[in-house]
């Protein structure tokens, strides 16, 4: 284990356990803020679970790893659906002999609320920290919700509002990337400190965290970038790659379909590299609120398997407007966002050439720094309090 605060072995005397599990980067990031927070509170914290290097770093015992759990889609979920069974069987086994006090599900909620579901019938309190888009589709979901876990920690806004509504508890912490993000992110340093062209014009790609997100947009994304290079050769492309089984994946791709672009490839540092763009071209989810906290135009592109859009087509489960986080935050289309057949180099090459000359980019930042102060809320110490609460209610303690 990497060295992290001095968190109390399983069993010790006095310790608060708390089980988390976390399904993929984004959720690992969540929780090792979050167990920062909790260990500053109670010093004796004893965590275990799922986890990934931030949350192990913060001292919680990996049983599992977090990319176990690194799926998309309900298409792609059958496909794995017997290991996760096996998998969420084991744990929850586990789980019930030690007992925890606290079990937190970050995120990963076709996992997490069933397993919640589990440990709550037989008197562990849960949690679920992120809720999932039951706002956007299958709305139904949120009695099963309600019935999985005693709260929901949201992290945007409008969530805690649907949750009342339905009589669901549920509290808004904020979004520690708002905490983490400066509120001002200038061009300058960022392109200094990767080696970039102080002067050409530059587009950021992120085309995922995921090996599935990236076997499914790595290739309209090359050929997206080789589009724009033949119209416009002077500008230049970054892409920071979550891991090296992305950077292989998608590597591939622009060999492929954008041979002789010029892009930089660089490990991690996403957010340098979104900081050193003036326009991004980016793969729905948390990179997206990471662009529009840094405050960059962009271009949102999402794909799923063809059973999984079937579905979401034909059962008419989508029920938002929109389904970028920046959209969705402002309440109205502030950048495009493409789904589907639409993810294809005629259709974002254009749109991020546009992004480039906005004329109304004052407006856009403007939209963007509300959003940022209204996340702003120092969510991890929120978030540590509220489980807490939690479980000081639940035991009788105060």
């Amino acid at each position: 284990m990497s060295e992290g605060p001095d968190i109390a072995a399983p069993g010790r005397a006095g310790a608060v356990k708390i089980a988390l599990v976390a399904g993929e980067a984004s959720g690992d990031n969540l929780g090792g803020g979050l167990l920062r927070a909790l260990h500053a509170r109670q010093p004796t914290l004893c965590a275990f679970g799922v986890a990934g290097p931030r949350m192990v770093e913060a001292g919680c015992e990996a049983w599992v790893s977090s990319e176990e759990l690194a799926i998309m889609g309900l298409a792609e979920i059958v496909q794995h659906l017997p290991r996760l069974l096996r998998l969420r069987r084991d744990l929850v086994a586990r789980l019930l002999a030690v007992r925890p006090d606290v079990f937190v599900g970050i995120d990963s909620p076709e996992f997490n609320l069933r397993v919640a579901a589990q440990l709550k019938a037989q008197g562990i309190p849960t949690v679920q920290y992120v809720s999932p888009q039951v706002w956007a589709w299958r709305q139904g979901r949120v009695r099963t919700i309600g019935q999985s876990v005693d709260l929901v920690l949201c992290v945007l806004p409008f969530e805690s509002r649907f949750y009342d509504a339905h009589d669901v508890r549920a509290v808004f912490v904020g979004h520690p990337l708002a905490d983490r993000i400066p509120l001002e992110s200038p061009p300058g340093p960022a392109r200094a400190a990767l080696a970039l062209d102080p002067g050409a014009p530059t587009v950021a790609v992120l085309p995922g965290s995921r090996r599935a997100e990236v076997a499914k947009l790595g290739d309209p994304f090359a050929a997206t970038l080789a589009w724009l290079h033949e119209r416009r050769p002077e500008i230049r492309f970054v892409a920071p790659m979550a891991n090296e089984a992305v950077r292989v994946l998608f590597e591939h791709s622009l060999a492929q379909h954008a041979p002789g672009v010029p892009i930089a490839l660089v490990d991690g540092r996403a957010q340098e590299a979104l900081a050193a763009a003036d326009a991004v071209l980016v793969a729905s989810g948390t990179a997206t609120l990471e662009t529009a906290l840094i405050k960059r135009p962009m271009v949102v592109a999402y794909r799923v398997a063809p059973l999984t859009a079937w579905l979401m087509r034909s059962m008419k489960l989508m029920k938002a407007e929109f389904f970028s986080q920046p959209n969705l935050l402002a309440g109205r289309q502030v950048v495009p966002e493409y789904l589907q057949e639409d993810v294809r180099p005629d259709v974002l090459g254009p749109a991020l050439l546009a992004q480039l000359q906005r004329p109304d980019h004052a407006e856009l930042i403007a939209t963007f720094t509300a959003i940022h102060s209204t996340l702003r809320r120092d969510a991890s110490a929120r978030a540590a309090d509220a489980v807490l609460e939690l479980r000081n209610r639940h035991s009788g303690t105060r």
